[in-house]
């Protein structure tokens, strides 16, 4: 049944047939563990009638067996058994008992009859971290984080932009696009200093209150406004006035190249902001500083993924399934009480929607979903500077483009409209270890994972940097 070099490692005594049954699909699908010395695969064959379900049958000997599925190349388990986490990362688990003989099985749709014993599933067994080991991994991260410092983000080569505060919005809106970013610092000459950040956000308030006021939104209007009188007039929205009645302005969340990591981070959360200006100058009033880099939590982030890369067994934390850890917001259960609703959204919800759920529910991204509450893609605040493409802004309705026309409108005119398209959603599965999530995290540009079912990519929650920031350094 299993071909050569497929033993078990036991002997024939006391042996009963387990039937193992990958349910979600694949190409190539194997199967090894502990009953074959975690050295040789045991292929997985397709169930009659369900090409999608693998399975096999392998005797075992009562008691504990460990294992884990190799999936088209990748290590898999299945997180609708028990598993714990062993020398191979996460692994399964099944326990044989002696009397009487039992098979356990990944229960799934769709089995079929073969001549096997009845079926036994073990509760979800999820090994446990002592306040010891939370406390150890937390100190140890912290410590690294304060003894290292912002100078260690600056790239080898780049460019960071910066906008005047002189510039147009619509000029802004334009060079946001072109340049692919998100947020850009502001510039104001006179004061020979930074002064601000403009974002995607900025961009979303503008087209929701240009709208309030009933007006079609048109390029003379983006034109007459200038960055500096965009952030003056939001302070006025914002009630920031001082006792003259004047409006104040914030002081600009920035950090030295030479303050450490911790306190970046610490800037980063504590202000709720995606990034801090890094700012150098030789004056000794501090003007006309120099912009070195723009930091956020996913480059600090890649510097601790780098750091212990080798040493990750001193992070006990690290190892444990996100599922285990309070981390990240979930989509409430049937009937949990005291839990927020978790914001999802049709692909034919109209922009306007989106966009206010966005401020209102204080979210960076929602993910867009089918009537399964599958995932199909999803939309952010960023996703706004599309409509800086071929001037979308000064032709479109905001309550009357779906959500769906929206995110066409980003993509390539050569390129077919497709959910999943390039590197948009990114996605983890709650069985996903700490560091799993933390390594695909640090790459430039995610801000956040979904997690989604096997096989379905049903929607069970989100995980963002800063979620595992607060976590890893235990703030609330």
């Amino acid at each position: 049944m299993f071909g050569s070099g497929s033993s078990t490692g036991h002997d024939n005594s006391g042996v009963s047939p387990v039937r193992f049954v990958w349910p979600y699909g694949g190409g190539e699908v194997s199967i090894f563990g502990t009953f074959t010395r975690w050295t040789d695969l045991i292929p997985m064959s397709p169930m009659e009638g369900c090409p999608n379900v693998y399975q096999v049958v392998v005797s075992l000997v009562p008691g504990l067996h460990q294992f884990k599925f190799y999936v088209d190349g990748q290590w898999r388990v299945d997180e609708q058994l028990s598993f714990v986490s062993g020398p191979y990362g996460l692994v399964n688990t099944v326990v044989l008992t002696k009397d009487p003989p039992q098979i356990i099985d990944s229960e799934t749709p769709g089995r079929s009859n073969m001549e096997l014993d009845d079926v036994s599933v073990c509760p979800e067994v999820i090994q446990g971290m002592s306040a010891a080991d939370v406390e150890v991994s937390r100190h140890r991260i912290s410590a690294f984080l304060s003894s290292h410092t912002a100078y260690e983000l600056l790239p080898e080569s780049g460019k960071v932009i910066a906008l005047d505060v002189t510039l147009p919005v619509k000029r802004a809106f334009h060079i946001l696009y072109e340049q692919g970013i998100p947020t850009a610092p502001l510039w104001d000459f006179c004061k020979g200093q930074f002064v601000g950040v403009l974002a995607a956000l900025d961009f979303i308030l503008i087209l929701r209150e240009l709208g309030t006021h009933g007006s079609n939104l048109t390029e003379e209007e983006l034109e007459t406004h200038t960055i500096s009188a965009w952030k003056e007039g939001k302070m006025h929205l914002s009630r920031q006035i001082d006792g003259s009645g004047r409006a104040y302005s914030k002081h600009l969340i920035h950090a030295g190249p030479y303050d450490s990591l911790k306190d970046v981070a610490s800037k980063i959360l504590q202000n709720s902001i995606s990034t801090v200006p890094i700012l150098h100058s030789s004056a000794q009033d501090g003007s006309f500083p120099q912009l070195l880099h723009l930091a956020s939590l996913s480059g600090i982030l890649k510097c601790i993924c780098r750091y212990f890369r080798h040493s990750a067994g001193s992070l006990p934390i690290l190892q444990q399934p996100i599922c285990s850890i309070p981390l990240g917001t979930w989509v409430p259960k049937i009937g949990e009480p005291n839990r927020r609703p978790f914001a999802m959204l049709k692909p034919n919800a109209s922009l306007g929607a989106a966009l206010s759920l966005l401020v209102q529910a204080n979210v960076s991204s929602i993910p867009i979903v089918n009537d399964n509450d599958s995932l199909l893609d999803v939309y952010s605040r960023s996703d706004i500077t599309a409509l800086a493409k071929d001037k979308a802004y000064a032709q479109i309705h905001l309550d009357e483009i779906s959500i769906h026309q929206a995110l066409q409108l980003g993509q390539d005119a050569n390129s077919s409209y497709g959910f999943f398209n390039g590197q948009r959603c990114q996605m983890c599965l709650r069985t996903d270890s700490l560091h799993k999530v933390m390594e695909r995290l640090a790459n430039p540009g995610v801000r956040r994972l979904l997690i989604v079912e096997a096989g379905s990519k049903r929607v069970e929650g989100v995980i963002s940097l800063s979620d595992v920031f607060k976590f890893l350094l235990g703030v609330a």
